[in-house]
């Protein structure tokens, strides 16, 4: 059996998710996975990096290093955990840590850039690496994401009903799934996932993420705010559309907090933001996919209950799901992903959808370093 390892660090920075895949069948089969944890000073170093600073080309060298040792580190207690030997992985797909992601730019500046260097993984677990999957995306221009959705079309589509499959990330995104294989998949980004949450509550609590939503749940939605927030010039493009913490953080809240002409509870903001998440998911979907029978939801978001009871009473009329109804545990699908990406890449087989990314064509995502 073909094994494969698929490595994910997102905008939440909270850990990097490790998955030990196969795929015999039209189905991923998961064997094992683990979090593995980041410390609080490598997150400070990231966050940093991810706004313009002095120093950067140093910092980044350093930490590109740091990051793939790290990933390295991630691979080998995986395989410890799973009691798997890595001669029998045949790739490694690591996502990388984006600490850039400029997407609307002038033509021919747009970019993206993830650090964990591959050459370091392949060098310390013995295992060849795919890794660097956006730039080339962009080089056909694309934005180079979302990427997922060409692993939920080919792994959730059913002919049964359209069918959206909703990622919360630090960001969101859709993949609208329509029944007839003659109809593109779609999908973008719709905003911030849980990474406003997650930095609110980290920057008034110390917590590195509101449990089940419980903070959220305590306060009360400032409609004056969210109406602000939900102004912003991002919710009002048209798709294809990505986006990342560069747009989305505690300097872009701040903002509108310091336009209020009233002074808001923390656990109101808190509440406030769950519900922009929340309704920044709903309109796009009664936008672009009302006729949509199920929305299956993935990603760390479908662990917040707040959340999840948000989206649900704005979309009635919606079954709403999460991936583990389908065999795939909702935190463990991006990291899947990107493990079946890599292989798509060893075969030669593209990996973007342009309908998604905007690309004008689909090309093979992603550079190759042999263990």
């Amino acid at each position: 059996m073909s094994y494969y390892i698929g490595l994910m660090s997102g905008t939440s920075l909270d850990a990097i998710d490790a998955a030990l895949v196969s795929f015999p069948g039209k189905q991923p089969v998961l064997h094992h996975a683990i979090n593995y944890p980041l410390h609080e000073s490598l997150r400070n170093d990231i966050r940093a990096l991810c706004t313009p600073g002095e120093n950067e080309i140093d910092r980044m060298g350093q930490l590109d290093i740091v990051l793939g040792n790290t990933f390295a580190a991630a691979v080998k207690q995986l395989l410890t955990d799973a009691g798997i030997d890595a001669t029998q992985i045949h790739a490694i797909g690591s996502h990388g840590q984006t600490i850039r992601h400029r997407p609307r730019l002038e033509k021919g500046q747009c970019f993206t850039l993830q650090i964990g260097d591959p050459n370091t993984i392949a060098e310390q677990t013995g295992i060849t690496t795919v890794a660097d999957f956006r730039r080339r995306d962009m080089a056909v221009g694309g934005q180079g994401a979302p990427l997922v959705p060409a692993f939920h079309a080919t792994f959730f589509s059913t002919n049964a009903q359209p069918r959206i499959i909703l990622n919360i990330g630090g960001m969101a995104n859709v993949t609208l799934l329509p029944t007839d294989t003659k109809t593109p998949v779609s999908g973008f980004d719709t905003g911030p996932g849980n990474i406003l949450i997650d930095s609110w509550i980290q920057q008034q609590q110390q917590q590195p993420f509101d449990r089940n939503g419980e903070w959220a749940a305590s306060g009360s939605v400032d409609l004056n705010l969210l109406n602000s927030l939900l102004k912003d010039g991002f919710f009002q493009l048209a798709p294809p559309k990505s986006t990342g913490r560069e747009y989305f953080n505690l300097d872009w809240l701040q903002q509108y907090l310091d336009k209020c002409e009233y002074t808001l509870t923390p656990m109101d903001v808190q509440a406030t933001l769950s519900e922009l998440t929340a309704t920044s998911i709903a309109d796009i979907i009664k936008k672009y996919a009302a006729k949509s029978g199920e929305l299956v939801v993935c990603g760390g978001g479908a662990r917040n209950a707040d959340l999840m009871q948000r989206i649900v009473k704005k979309l009635a009329s919606t079954t709403v799901k999460t991936s583990d109804d389908y065999g795939l545990p909702a935190e463990w699908v991006e990291a899947v992903a990107f493990a079946w990406l890599a292989r798509e890449r060893l075969a030669q087989r593209p990996g973007n959808l342009p309908e998604v990314t905007g690309a004008y064509r689909p090309v093979v995502l992603g550079g190759i370093y042999p263990g």
